[in-house]
């Protein structure tokens, strides 16, 4: 009889056990949803400008870029293509095609290959200056012959990520006047997915300031799933990290760009660590900003089956990837949720969602970033702006007050082109019709600043440029 009882107990307490941890590990970590009707903005959009189909493809933009020096917008397809648009949106011209120039833009049908981001030097438009002329294109490579600056740990080669430096000889015109591009930096990449992401110089430095003229590169953790390699944690490694370089310099390894004394690993004596990286622990970059009010420097971070996050990176920031995802530990597949935000040392986000919110798709993706300090659409006015890549949703948090993570803060935009609220994925829809095209299942949402904070929405579903307006 006390065997049989002693038997139960240990049953009992192994259930107990069992369940305890059951209710650690989750695949949906927020108990509440984003808010779906409360303190939503509303603000009206406009159809800006559009860019032609590729062989009866949308255009696949992925960045808007403000060049004051000459007055114009740059946009890019995926494709290899840069077009050049005028400041009111009447004029869309193609500037460059970098396929013309040798460079292999490697897309085929994969959505995440291409032309991942590009990037004009400040001293642009500023005839008499060393960055004149120059800008940057961050490019996945189906050549993989030339041989690589950076390898993975491992022994897979599925393309390379290649940095280009280019020179117009007249960066007033609309179109490119200039030879083959000069080639930066080579990244093998291992597997197919989480390439590059965004490169962009600093928006706040200007002439004088440490950061003026440095080029940030991010670099996704190689891909597959899960950090396979263990390469976003890894400091001697390329993968899963926030780069810092002058591209104008020539103190790097390969002798074609310049690696800043200020970087956090760049003269700490080891020469186990990178002094390229600037931030690590980074699984898949997307989109970055600077806060013109505070200097914030914040990230989009797509996550891998559980949690999208958003972030502010520093200088030698651990934003957590392989160990954490967003605010929980990472267990393949799944989240711990027990002890939350536990290790030192490692930055967590300050806004994260979860997959399965009844406002998402089946799966979601971080992405379009922007902090509005403008005065024409007041309802924005200080207002960190980011995006769920897929469903079209675009979310606020309060940029003067940043949350310390979860997703109770967050709250929508709706967008209104004069037929009533709607997220993106819902207008670009609706556009497709007037098409004669099939409907877009995913948006593809991106945001960018223009001039006098001007707000502009991309995506890759019907080639349409919009603006946010008063």
């Amino acid at each position: 009889m006390l065997r049989n009882i002693l038997g139960f107990c240990t049953v009992a307490a192994f259930a107990a056990s069992t369940a305890s941890l059951q209710a650690q590990v989750s695949n949906n970590p927020f108990a509440t949803p984003i808010e779906a009707e409360e303190d939503i903005i509303n603000v009206n959009v406009a159809e800006f400008a559009s860019l032609p189909d590729i062989d009866g493809e949308a255009a696949r933009m992925m960045q808007l870029v403000d060049e004051p020096g000459t007055g114009q917008l740059f946009v890019n397809d995926m494709t290899g293509v840069i077009y050049s648009v005028s400041y009111d949106g009447s004029r869309v011209t193609r500037y460059i095609d970098v396929d013309d120039y040798g460079v292999d833009a490697w897309y085929s049908t994969f959505r995440e290959g291409g032309m991942q981001s590009f990037a004009f030097h400040p001293q642009f438009g500023e005839a008499g200056t060393p960055g004149y002329g120059k800008f940057y294109t961050w490019t996945d490579s189906g050549n993989t012959r030339p041989m690589p600056d950076f390898m993975p740990s491992g022994p897979l080669d599925d393309h390379d990520t290649v940095l280009h430096e280019w020179t117009d000889s007249n960066p007033m015109n609309a179109t490119y006047e200039g030879g083959m591009p000069r080639e930066v930096l080579r990244i093998q990449q291992p597997y197919r997915n989480h390439n590059g992401g965004q490169i962009g110089f600093n928006t706040l430095a200007g002439p004088g300031d440490a950061d003026y003229g440095l080029l940030y590169v991010s670099n996704g953790d190689g891909g597959s799933g899960g950090d396979p390699m263990v390469m976003a944690q890894n400091l001697n490694s390329i993968y899963g990290k926030m780069l810092r370089i002058d591209p104008l310099g020539d103190n790097s390894l390969n002798g074609e760009y310049g690696i800043p004394a200020s970087n956090p690993f760049a003269n700490d004596g080891d020469d186990n660590t990178l002094g390229e990286i600037f931030a690590y622990g980074i699984r898949n970059a997307q989109h970055f900003v600077w806060d013109s009010a505070n200097g914030n420097m914040i990230l989009a971070d797509i996550g891998q089956n559980i949690i999208e996050k958003v972030s502010l990176v520093s200088r030698g920031a651990n934003l957590g990837w392989n160990t954490w995802e967003a605010s929980y530990r990472f267990s393949e597949g799944t989240v711990n949720l027990a002890n939350p935000h536990s290790e030192r040392g490692i930055t967590y986000p300050i806004a994260e969602w979860d997959h399965t919110d009844p406002l998402l798709q089946a799966r979601s993706a971080a992405s379009g970033l922007l902090v509005y300090r403008g005065n024409a659409i007041p309802q924005l006015r200080g207002k960190l702006l980011f995006a769920d890549l897929l469903s079209g949703e675009i979310f606020y948090v309060d940029a003067d007050n940043l949350p310390e993570g979860g997703q109770d803060p967050i709250r929508r935009v709706l967008l209104d082109n004069g037929s009533g609220p709607k997220n993106m994925l819902q207008l670009i829809q609706a556009k497709n019709r007037e098409q004669g095209k099939a409907a877009a299942v995913r948006a593809d949402t991106r945001i960018d600043a223009g001039p006098d904070n001007r707000v502009f929405i991309l995506n890759k579903g019907d080639g349409v440029i919009r603006e946010l307006r008063p």
